[in-house]
């Protein structure tokens, strides 16, 4: 009984237009706490086994800036893995982000390996 009545309460609430649940929400902000200059950025989902472009769109993404990555409204995949390339042409690969719950990804280095901290 709960669950119909609170299924009901979110249904009214959602055809009012108080609560949204939007596909599509995977932007985030991109921090570079590398340590090194990063020259390109290639983001995949998870399931795809091609990188695509570098969505960078500029020659290098020095340390400590950070960059705003949007999506199409119509993508509806939330598990992305993201690739770099740093100004020395090494590269990084993190994988299983849930963008559709991540708003910011730092990356940054613990020793030699390559981490990241999101929220």
């Amino acid at each position: 009984m709960k669950r119909a009545l609170l299924a009901t309460c979110v249904m009214c609430l959602m055809a009012a237009g108080i609560v949204t649940v939007s596909a599509g929400d995977q932007d985030f902000t991109l921090r570079n706490r590398t340590g090194y200059g990063i020259s390109e950025v290639y983001i995949s989902a998870a399931n795809d086994n091609d990188w695509g472009e570098d969505i960078l769109g500029r020659d290098t993404m020095p340390n400590g800036d950070s960059t705003e990555i949007s999506f199409s409204h119509s993508e509806s995949a939330c598990t992305w893995d993201l690739k770099i390339v740093f100004s020395d042409e090494e590269s990084a690969i993190w994988k299983g982000f849930n963008l559709c719950e991540i708003s910011e990804i730092s990356l940054k280095y613990e020793g030699k390996r390559p981490t990241a901290t999101y929220k």
